[in-house]
């Protein structure tokens, strides 16, 4: 319910920006909204493994991952998400997908590289958890919407700009106009996500995740290493397919209305909760 009334709000979006131009606009408004609406239902995935630049790993290429997620799936009750790789050097990782016969885990280089074993465990039983709780749908769709509306932003500032043709003092108004509009629908943009996602979904992921393994420790570490790389080695996503990582992968830097998709809980807060609840 809560994946269609977002779908529906968005659409409803696209048709009242296209019935200021009429009849032909809401026509538009609506076949634009319905295109967009259907794609980030059924490629959201897509989206957000290549804005972290991932590839499909084998099982003869990453053999140890595969042995923790397969034993993961099987404790969890799911089906064998897909398995994703991305170059990043910093250790991160995050699940998509619109259901879990259709998930992906994907995981960065540097997570691979930088932890131990029991703590890559940690990390994929947290995401794992995502997906047995449900979680991805809603944060995939989330997260592609609300690419979609700072897109449409981005470009009417741009047009506002550079479409005028006319005097300076035109392109200026244009140029005005284009940044207001973009600092009315980022933050639209920020309010998709924070609908899809709270901050409760990463604690019960965390509490899942503790519950697989019968402990929270491995995941805990986890944690503090990945929020201490964050801090050190850049990533560069959007912010809003940040919110799908298990730590923001923006930690270390700033960006124009970055915070304002923060939806991730303080790390040191789940680190404590992890381990005084386990």
């Amino acid at each position: 319910m809560k994946t269609f009334v977002l779908l529906a709000a968005f659409g409803g979006l696209f048709m009242l920006i296209g019935s200021f131009f009429g009849t032909g606009g809401l026509v538009i408004g609506l076949g634009i909204g319905l295109a967009v609406v259907g794609g980030s239902y059924w490629f959201s995935d897509k989206l957000a493994v290549a804005s972290a630049r991932a590839k499909p790993v084998s099982e003869a290429e990453a053999p140890q991952l595969y042995a923790i997620v397969r034993d993961l799936a099987q404790r969890a009750g799911e089906p064998m998400p897909r398995i994703y790789l991305s170059p990043a050097d910093q250790p991160n990782a995050f699940a998509t997908g619109r259901n879990p016969r259709h998930a992906v885990v994907c995981v960065t280089q540097g997570l691979m590289q930088l932890l131990e074993a029991d703590e890559i465990q940690g990390v994929l039983a947290h995401e794992m958890s995502h997906v047995k709780n449900r979680d991805i749908l809603i944060g995939s769709i989330a997260a592609a919407l609300a690419m979609s509306i700072t897109f449409i932003a981005r470009m009417a500032m741009f047009g506002a700009i550079f479409g005028g043709g006319g005097g300076g003092r035109d392109n200026e108004g244009g140029g005005v106009f284009g940044a207001l509009l973009l600092t009315i629908l980022a933050p639209v943009a920020a309010l998709v996500i924070q609908m899809g996602i709270s901050r409760s979904r990463e604690y019960e992921a965390d509490h899942s995740g503790a519950e697989l393994l019968g402990s929270g420790e491995s995941l805990a570490r986890a944690l503090e290493k990945i929020e201490a790389y964050a801090q050190q080695v850049p990533m560069d996503v959007p912010p809003a397919q940040a919110t799908a990582y298990i730590v923001n992968p923006l930690t270390g830097r700033r960006f124009e209305f970055s915070n304002l998709f923060t939806t991730h809980p303080p790390t040191a807060e789940r680190v404590a909760r992890l381990r005084h609840q386990f």
